[in-house]
């Protein structure tokens, strides 16, 4: 592929990555204002026009107020309340909606012209297939508010979020190696494998501040450093089996998710000192001062959300961080396995 060929599939992937972080961050505001279960219908077409008439308002309304989340916490909603809520919903989906065109097609134009190479194909088709997946898991966690209890299941939501990340570092990955233009790969060293174990590390710890979004544990022990003046609070431990305090219940998934937070710095700043100390490029330096930076941002922004009870902006900010935490560790571990190869390569 020539430079010019590869600019603009470089700034279509990038525009792409940085519309997942748009639905990312949508989607906590989402969260926060709990306006998911507002739309209580799915339609791929349909849906994305929104209602227009006092007829189409009323109609939608209706809908609603036929869901469990309306019988049991918002009996007392207005149109206008649910008016409130409804469009962060549609914001959301409508975002889904035109990611997916984005996507869909400039590829088929690219591929039609012969741009891509086989590689690249199914390495994009590999964000086609992350991409449906993650819708589906979008629809599959409304749909568990939809049934019995207005709540969405805290693993669905984890999974949907997780996967969203993991979709927009794919897609990160991509455009790194189209724009440095890799050709030779480094050998796997102990650096290269400690950052492996980091991104994994702050995977699980993405998966544990969905749950704490989910089962809003962000609501308890809205203290710092101790857990409302204890190391770990005796609610910890409040629910047999003794594992489900970690998975289902507010405590035990809070102390999981400071554990991690201190977990993650720790390797963040071994790391820096590590990479410090090596005769490492300019390239991984700056991205080893990045990693640790974000980290030392994303700690404190969270320290700051659990002691604020999670207000609705610092709650984006954090999840917003999670995602750049992410991507300076995925960016690290990239110059460290492709070091400094020319882009004319």
């Amino acid at each position: 592929m020539n430079s010019s060929r590869k600019k603009w599939v470089v700034v279509w992937l990038l525009l792409g990555a940085l519309m997942v972080f748009a639905m990312v961050v949508v989607g906590g505001i989402t969260r926060l204002t709990n306006s998911g279960l507002s739309m209580v219908d799915w339609h791929l077409i349909v849906g994305a026009v929104p209602p227009t008439t006092d007829v189409e308002w009323q109609t939608t309304f209706e809908e609603y107020q036929n869901s469990p989340e309306f019988k049991e916490l918002n009996s007392d909603y207005t149109l206008a309340d649910f008016k409130s809520i409804f469009w962060w919903e549609f914001i959301h989906r409508l975002l889904g909606r035109v990611l997916g065109v984005v996507f869909l097609i400039p590829f088929l134009f690219f591929l039609l012209k012969g741009w891509l190479s086989k590689r690249l194909t199914l390495q994009l088709l590999l964000v086609f297939v992350l991409g449906a997946f993650q819708a589906f898991l979008g629809w599959f966690m409304v749909k568990s508010g939809l049934v019995n209890e207005p709540r969405v299941s805290h693993y669905r939501l984890a999974a949907h979020l997780t996967t969203a990340f993991i979709t927009c570092m794919v897609i990160f990955w991509i455009c790194l190696n189209l724009w440095k233009g890799v050709a030779i790969k480094t050998k796997w060293n102990t650096f290269g494998k400690r950052i492996g174990w980091f991104i994994g590390l702050v995977l699980i710890q993405i998966v544990f501040g969905a749950f704490v979004a989910g089962t809003h544990a962000g609501s308890v022990h809205n203290t710092w450093p101790l857990m409302d003046g204890q190391f770990i609070a005796d609610s910890v431990w409040a629910i047999n089996p003794v594992y489900l305090n970690f998975l289902e219940g507010k405590s035990g998934i809070q102390f999981v998710h400071r554990t991690l937070a201190i977990g993650v710095l720790v390797m963040a700043v071994v790391i820096y000192y590590q990479g410090i100390k090596q005769s490492f490029l300019k390239e991984q330096i700056q991205a080893i001062r990045w990693v640790l930076v974000g980290v030392l941002f994303q700690v404190v922004l969270g320290v700051f959300t659990l002691l604020f009870h999670v207000p609705i902006s610092l709650g984006v900010l954090h999840q917003a961080g999670a995602l750049i935490v992410l991507a300076a560790s995925v960016y690290l571990l990239h110059t460290t396995i492709y070091p400094s190869i020319p882009k004319s390569q």
